[in-house]
């Protein structure tokens, strides 16, 4: 029997000292006692010394805290601001969707549509990776589009909101640079000798993004490419509309397809 107990024993001691390392090692909540409005200002002194990740936390626990309150619905898309802040895109994001679809009359709705299309417009730098010579024909153009997306509603659902001429702009330069990404593509397969998928992405140029800048180097693809194949009747009308349309073109000057050097700078 005594050994039996002095076997007991250090397992017993084992599991108090367990059990009281666990109780000391649970993380107090600073926030238990404080009101809301001290929870917001607390998530503000951190977004303006930057501490984004403090903000989100703060703002997560105000959100549960002031349910059902305009202050929640400012906690939820400071938090989206923070989240973008950090560079966390897709918690940003999914934070703005959720805000969209349970606050439909919300004061900060416009903000909302402006930040959504913000976070996916800086997603967009990835169309430009071309400068870098990574293969353009692997690149998704759906972050570009969900901008636009964002930005158009916000223009149609507010047109006076103080958001929106900024959106616009967006949307302008959004445009053109799709139709720039698509002629980027057409050339590039274009210098492969790949003249059939050149000329059906400098056609999805033409069709999609009309009156855009990068229309002329999509209509002077389509007479190079048509040409390489021996297509003379359509390269002439290729050449026809490239003429009435930009009389004064450098590819009817006898130019080659070229790399436009500054096509993104747009502002």
């Amino acid at each position: 029997m005594l050994r039996f107990r002095l076997s007991v024993l250090p397992a017993c001691l084992l599991l108090a000292a367990s059990i009281l390392s666990g109780c000391s090692s649970t993380t107090k909540d600073v926030t238990a006692g404080w009101t809301p409005d001290r929870i917001y200002k607390e998530a503000r002194d951190e977004v303006n010394s930057g501490a984004w990740d403090k903000a989100i936390g703060l703002f997560d626990k105000l959100e549960s805290r002031a349910a059902g309150t305009l202050l929640a619905q400012q906690a939820q898309i400071e938090k989206a601001y923070a989240q973008y802040r950090t560079g966390d895109k897709v918690q940003a994001i999914a934070t703005l969707d959720r805000f969209i679809r349970l606050h439909p009359t919300s004061p900060a709705l416009d903000y909302a549509l402006y930040l959504k299309g913000l976070v996916n417009f800086n997603d967009n730098l990835g169309l430009f990776s071309f400068i870098t010579r990574q293969d353009l024909s692997e690149r998704d153009q759906k972050a570009a589009k969900e901008s636009f997306e964002s930005f158009r509603d916000l223009a149609a659902r507010f047109p006076d909101s103080k958001y929106t001429p900024d959106a616009r702009q967006r949307m302008t330069y959004i445009v053109n640079s799709l139709a720039a990404y698509e002629v980027h593509v057409a050339r590039y397969y274009a210098t492969k000798g790949a003249h059939v998928a050149a000329i059906n992405r400098a056609q999805q140029a033409i069709s999609d993004y009309q009156g855009v800048p990068a229309v002329e180097d999509a209509l002077a693809i389509l007479v190079t490419s048509y040409d390489a194949m021996g297509m003379s009747a359509l390269r002439d009308d290729a050449k026809r509309v490239l003429e009435k349309n930009y009389p004064r073109s450098a590819y009817l000057q006898g130019k080659a397809v070229q790399k436009t050097s500054s096509w993104w700078k747009l502002w």
